[in-house]
Formats: C-alpha cells, sequence, structure tokens
C-alpha cells in the first residue's frame, strides 16, 4: 500500500529498535529500580536485561511477558505492521518460549494520517501473528505525534527450559541467525537511496519469525540466547558477557551481511543509534588497531528485527545450525567464541 503524498518514515525522527534509548541511558533509568527477585515465581527479571520477564505458573509452564513498539522503519503501512510484530515476538522466541497471544499498541498522529493507514498498519501486525499461530486478542491505541506500532507478546516456556542470556559457559561457541545491516538498511531508505532489490531483502529479514528460539530450549547443548536489536551486535554480546560473567571474541570476516551493506557503510551511510551505542559501551570493546569506522559501525548497527544470538556448546553447534537452515535462516553461522575472563568483547 503506498499513500500519496507523504512517506511513513518522514512522521518519525527515527525508526525501528534504531529507536531504542542508547545502553547508557538506560542503565541510568533502571539504576534505582528496585529488584524484584524477591517475587515469588520470578523467574526472569530485569537484573540481567534479558529478552522478556519469565513468571513460573506451575511446575510444567512458565508465563514468557514482554512488550515492544516503535516508530516506522519503512514507508509501506502493512510491512511496518508485519515488521513491528515479528520483532515483539522474537522476545518471547528468545527465551525460548512458543508465542499464545498478543495485544496491539497503537499511537497515529489522527490529523495526519488517513485512517486505512491504520487498518494497514493494524493488518499486518495481524497476518504476523496468525502465521505464528496466535491472536491478536486486543490493545490500545493513543493519539501521538509519531506514528508508533508495537505489541505486547505472551508466551510459554517449561520453567525448567528457559533460555536466558546470562547462562552462557566457557568454551561456548557463537552462532548467529540473520545477517546485520538493518539499520544502515534504513537509513539508506530515509534518503532514498535504497533500491528495490535492497528493500526486499530488508524486508525478507526483518519479517522472518524467529522461530529457531522455541526449537532451541529442548536441545541439550543449548547454553544461553538473546536476539540482536536496537543495541548492535556488539551491545547485546556484552549482555550475555556480563550477565555470564563471561568474556567474548568475535571474528569480524566471519559475521554475514546483507547484500551491499559494506558498500553502503563504507559510503558513510549510518544510524545516530550506532554512534550511541559506541559511546555507551566501547570502552568494553577491544578492536584491532587498524579496524575502520565503517566497519565498527556494522558491529554497532541497530537491528530491527534482527536473529537469534545463540551460545552453545562444541558438541551442539552443528544440530543448531542445522535447525536454523532448515527453519529458512540460510546464513546462520558461527561468529565467535566465549572464555573465562573480565566481560569483554574482544574482535579480531
Amino acid at each position: 500500500m503506498s499513500q500519496p503524498g507523504f512517506r511513513l518514515t518522514d512522521l518519525a525522527h527515527g525508526g525501528g529498535c534504531g529507536c531504542k534509548l542508547a545502553p547508557a541511558v538506560l542503565q541510568q533509568l533502571l539504576a534505582r529500580m528496585p529488584l524484584a527477585a524477591a517475587a515469588p515465581g520470578l523467574l526472569v527479571g530485569t537484573e540481567t536485561s534479558d529478552d522478556a520477564a519469565v513468571y513460573r505458573l506451575n511446575a510444567n509452564q512458565a508465563l514468557v511477558a514482554t512488550t515492544d513498539f516503535f516508530m516506522p522503519v519503512v514507508d509501506d503501512p502493512r510491512d511496518f505492521g508485519r515488521i513491528a510484530a515479528t520483532n515483539a515476538l522474537s522476545d518471547v522466541y528468545a527465551m525460548g518460549g512458543t508465542p499464545v497471544m498478543a495485544l496491539a499498541i497503537l499511537g497515529m498522529p489522527v490529523d495526519k494520517l488517513p485512517v486505512e493507514v491504520a487498518q494497514a498498519i493494524l493488518a499486518g501486525g495481524a497476518e504476523v501473528c496468525a502465521e505464528a499461530g496466535i491472536p491478536l486478542a486486543g490493545g490500545h491505541s493513543i493519539d501521538s505525534p509519531e506514528p508508533i506500532y508495537g505489541l505486547v507478546a505472551l508466551g510459554l516456556v517449561h520453567p525448567d527450559r528457559v533460555l536466558r542470556n546470562s547462562t552462557a559457559r566457557p568454551g561456548d561457541t557463537l552462532i548467529l541467525t540473520k545477517p546485520l545491516g538493518v539499520g544502515i538498511y534504513s537509513a539508506a531508505l530515509k534518503r532514498n537511496q535504497l533500491p528495490p532489490a535492497l528493500q526486499a531483502a530488508m524486508l525478507a529479514s526483518t519479517t522472518q519469525l524467529n522461530l529457531l528460539g522455541a526449537e532451541l530450549a529442548d536441545l541439550p547443548g543449548v547454553d544461553a540466547a538473546t536476539d540482536v536489536t536496537g543495541f548492535g551486535l556488539l551491545g547485546h554480546t556484552l549482555e550475555m558477557c556480563r550477565g555470564s560473567g563471561l568474556a567474548a571474541r568475535i571474528t569480524a570476516d566471519d559475521l554475514p551481511l546483507l547484500p551491499e551493506v559494506e558498500a553502503l557503510s563504507r559510503s558513510g551511510i549510518g544510524t545516530g543509534a550506532a554512534t550511541r551505542n559506541w559511546a555507551s559501551y566501547g570502552a568494553e570493546v577491544i578492536l584491532p588497531d587498524d579496524f575502520p569506522d565503517w566497519r565498527r559501525a556494522l558491529l554497532c548497527d541497530p537491528q530491527t528485527s534482527g536473529g537469534l544470538l545463540i551460545a552453545a556448546a562444541p558438541e551442539a553447534v552443528q544440530e543448531v545450525l542445522a535447525r536454523a537452515h532448515r527453519l529458512g535462516f540460510a546464513q546462520a553461522v558461527t561468529v565467535g567464541t566465549l572464555h573465562g575472563g573480565t566481560p569483554r568483547v574482544t574482535v579480531s
């Protein structure tokens, strides 16, 4: 669906997971938030910056609860809805859960957008929920200065099989399931410099459900997982390192990239969010002396509806990759390792 007279991305100052607050700002906001660890049944709270909260319901079921929403990353309203819904459901999959229901979060500048645009956004979100096999059972809407859409996503997981970002082990291999570069693509799109073929590649990546996560919960040797979103690959790897008390080594040449994203990054196209990300956690990253700025930007690039970052024991790696490839994650690949040491990421 196209709307004459405006671009959806022109109505927002940011887009997708690039809208997230910088990691350093978020840490300040949460610094005085009381810990909820004493709450009976709460298995995962805010302590390790994990992807969702998890609450034990009984001996065999735990509730996975999360919410995620953002401003437009593309101009097509239906595609915006699809991307935002896929991104929100990813947090359930990243915890090893299976989604069971979702609620919509919608903010629209009612004086700027025709009702058909909001209808298309909602329809796109509903399509993704149907693909995931769950109902979009309600939600909430407000009149807001910028378009906003996302979901409250609820899922179930066995309490003993929750995937956390804080349980990786020394010697684990890091596996990344989707290519990097969504933020750079979105910046190029906002400048009208993203060709149709690359727009299609962006849409295919950001609307691919991270179904693999639900399978990994039952797979021996999968020690930890998270999804790579607004803080970029380095930021989410660091969260895993801090939570697990480990250090990581990432091999830059092994990282999967979206088509032509290297050329775009070399040309200077990028996001303000990548710069904010590096300012927040760069002191915990060791780069080679000759590491170029464009390549560093790729490592900090905010990934809207990005892939899973999985920490797996060496004997489980081939099975994880086989399952990922079977589910359509063609570029899933090993990208590094975890080892004992001060939590930090070394890039080679």
